[in-house]
């Protein structure tokens, strides 16, 4: 299992649920890298997504806790437990886990591998991914060269679990 996300200078990833703020390439890179994938996500990033739908193309599976709460054309789970026992179904090479805060904190577990877009602002944020340049589990792999957006400079970044 891998996990995606676009992080700044302090692993902030969202303020007010919403992204921090939105770069064209990180957005292509997300949709090119889980385009016909399985991507587990959160009530809250589901309904912060466009129109509050599941994401095209994709196997969405959304973890709530209302026992009530339904999506059309997504696979709903009522608990980390279940969302782990649905993505056993596919590869697990092709299931990716897009957020938010809690659902990254929970599954980090269970991934060996997470594309980090990092952003080099420090932004007003109120979720944030857990720090892997802090986890001795976890590594630089991959580095892409600096980009910048506007003002912005980033990163495209993999860490991989060490001794998976």
């Amino acid at each position: 299992m891998k996990c995606i996300v676009a992080v700044d200078r302090n692993w902030g990833i969202g303020y007010k649920n919403q992204l921090l703020v939105s770069i064209p390439a990180d957005m292509r890179f997300f949709k090119e890298t889980t385009n016909g994938k399985v991507v587990i996500m959160g009530k809250n990033t589901l309904e912060s997504l466009p129109g509050g739908k599941p994401l095209a193309n994709r196997t969405n599976i959304v973890v709530a806790l209302e026992k009530t709460y339904k999506v059309p054309n997504a696979t709903v789970v009522y608990s980390i437990e279940e969302a782990l026992e649905e993505a056993k179904k596919y590869n697990t090479d092709d299931v990716y886990v897009m957020g938010g805060a809690s659902i990254y904190k929970q599954f980090l577990p269970y991934c060996d591998l997470a594309h980090i877009t990092k952003i080099d602002y420090a932004y007003e944020a109120d979720t944030f991914f857990p720090n892997l340049d802090e986890d001795d589990e976890w590594e630089i792999t991959a580095d892409s060269e600096e980009q910048t957006y506007y003002d912005l400079e980033y990163r495209f970044l993999r860490y991989e679990r060490k001794n998976k």
